[in-house]
């Protein structure tokens, strides 16, 4: 359970400025999300301007990923031993600059150099702005504020292609970064100004093992997750850094639990509560991060939309899940269905949208099936996302709230990557198993290949037809991941939820029972 504090203030009474420093910590979150969605769309500009190869463009992305994952723990453990009012303002300067350098690269190398250190920013602002949210709002508003807080990755999510869009359209590349320039200037400047520190009194002294084997093995895990669809799972450059990846984790465990103030504490696995969001919130990461990444490429070469097409056809989704809970929804649903009951509703609606964009999503049906899909998509999210991080963050001591967002966040990064690689795998074997035969091995490499290699109109659209049949496959697939992380989670938080009223009782029992002392 959530411990009384008392850090909303340092009187104890809740911080009247509290709603302003949510939009605060929510504009430093927007900056770190908008960044990652469009530089998608600037690819073809960097390739052109730059000399970009398609390693380039697969480092510019995953520089970026692997810094970030690699430092999300680090990020955490640091908000709450130094502040994380400070961390809030080191990351935001990070990221600031990292921008300033991205947007006047001249070569390849110094854009991927600039992502890695926008990375280091961007680990700080993701940790510490949820770990903010849980200093300064408790009781009845902490389901509310992490319900807005979950919905500035919606809006991210849906104002980044088009924000991209407009920007590539009428400046060079570069403007893309430069946008953050300002937001991170502001950021910098309200934070100082309204946002309270905030810092776990124990343990002021670093575990720098701890983070050395953290990064290590988070970066060589994801990086294995990342590369393994290209070069091949079982390749020597996946298994190389999957291995040392998980002996620096392993390392990192059993150091951890040897000092008297671990980065990481992990007592947290002990408690059951903490256990069945992180189990539930690891599938659901899966099937959404794989089936999210499967959308685009469902819009465009399925139903033949242009990247600006299937930005503005994306948006109902996030705006679904931005207007319900900006009116609260999920918050009032919590409270009178309970979490364990919240996210299993939540979760089973965004299988079933998932499911119906996957089946009814056709050329032959057009969009508006699909529409009702995301529509039922976006009302699964506003109400299992935030019950799920109130779940993790509720069930762990508010002092190590930065410690809990940076778990939080790996569980995300590391679900969802694995999620893009495995499903992206199944979509490519069973778009080559139903390609026409006789089009040559080389054919089943992607659809712009296979389309070369048909010479028909007939053989042309039999491939479209294979690709759209991986495509279904791999998100009902994603479909079922969510529905299963959806029950698991509220069948680990329901057994849970009665230990500790058995627990709570026991005390109580004993009392009634012993006799009265004269």
């Amino acid at each position: 359970m959530r411990n009384a504090h008392a850090t909303a203030t340092v009187t104890g009474t809740r911080n009247p400025r509290r709603w302003l420093i949510l939009g605060v910590i929510s504009m430093a979150q927007l900056v770190v999300l908008l960044d990652n969605t469009v530089l998608n769309l600037a690819i073809p500009k960097l390739t052109e301007d730059l000399g970009a190869t398609t390693a380039d463009i697969q480092w510019m992305i995953n520089a970026y990923a692997l810094v970030q994952s690699g430092l999300l723990l680090t990020a955490g453990s640091l908000s709450d031993r130094y502040g994380r009012k400070r961390s809030l303002l080191v990351g935001l300067l990070l990221f600031g600059l990292g921008s300033l350098a991205a947007a006047f690269s001249q070569t390849s190398g110094q854009l991927i150099a600039a992502r890695a250190g926008m990375g280091i920013g961007g680990a700080l602002l993701m940790t510490t702005t949820l770990a903010v949210v849980m200093q300064v709002f408790e009781g009845d508003e902490l389901p509310k504020a992490i319900g807005l807080w979950s919905a500035v990755s919606s809006f991210g999510f849906a104002s980044g292609p088009l924000i991209g869009g407009v920007l590539l359209a009428h400046f060079w590349w570069g403007s893309i970064f430069l946008i953050n320039i300002p937001v991170a200037l502001l950021g910098c400047l309200a934070v100082a100004k309204l946002v309270p520190e905030s810092k776990n009194p124990e343990g002021r002294r670093p575990d720098l093992l701890g983070a050395v084997l953290s990064t290590i093995g988070m970066v060589g895990v994801v990086y294995a997750i990342i590369s393994g669809p290209g070069n091949g799972w079982t390749s020597a450059s996946v298994l190389v850094p999957a291995g040392a990846g998980l002996l620096a984790l392993a390392a990192f465990v059993r150091w951890e639990l040897h000092i008297p103030h671990p980065m990481l504490d992990m007592g947290f696995f002990r408690n059951r509560r903490f256990n069945g969001a992180i189990s539930g919130g690891l599938l659901v990461a899966f099937g959404m991060g794989g089936s999210v990444f499967l959308l685009t490429q469902h819009l465009q070469l399925v139903l033949g939309y242009g990247p600006l097409e299937a930005g503005l056809r994306t948006a109902p989704l996030a705006l679904v899940v931005v207007a319900l809970n900006v009116a609260g929804i999920g918050a009032k649903l919590l409270g009178k269905m309970g979490t364990a009951m919240t996210i299993t509703v939540g979760m089973t609606l965004n299988a079933t949208g998932l499911a119906a964009v996957a089946l009814l999503g056709t050329p032959e049906r057009g969009y508006g099936w699909m529409l009702a899909g995301l529509l039922i998509m976006g009302s699964g999210i506003a109400l299992s996302m935030p019950a799920m991080a109130n779940a993790i963050m509720t069930s762990i001591p508010p002092a190590k709230a930065g410690s809990g967002a940076g778990i939080q966040g790996t569980v995300n990064q590391f679900g969802s990557g694995l999620g893009v690689a495995i499903l992206g795998a199944v979509l490519s074997s069973r778009f080559a198993a139903l390609l026409p035969v006789g089009l040559g091995a080389g054919a089943a490499g992607s659809l712009h290949e296979a389309l070369a290699a048909a010479p028909t109109p007939e053989l042309r659209s039999q491939v479209h037809d294979a690709f759209a049949g991986g495509v279904r496959a791999s998100q009902l697939i994603g479909a079922l991941a969510v529905v299963a992380g959806g029950l698991l989670a509220g069948l680990l938080l329901r057994r849970a939820a009665r230990s500790e009223a058995i627990a709570a009782a026991a005390p109580s029992e004993a009392e009634e029972e012993s006799p009265s002392t004269p």
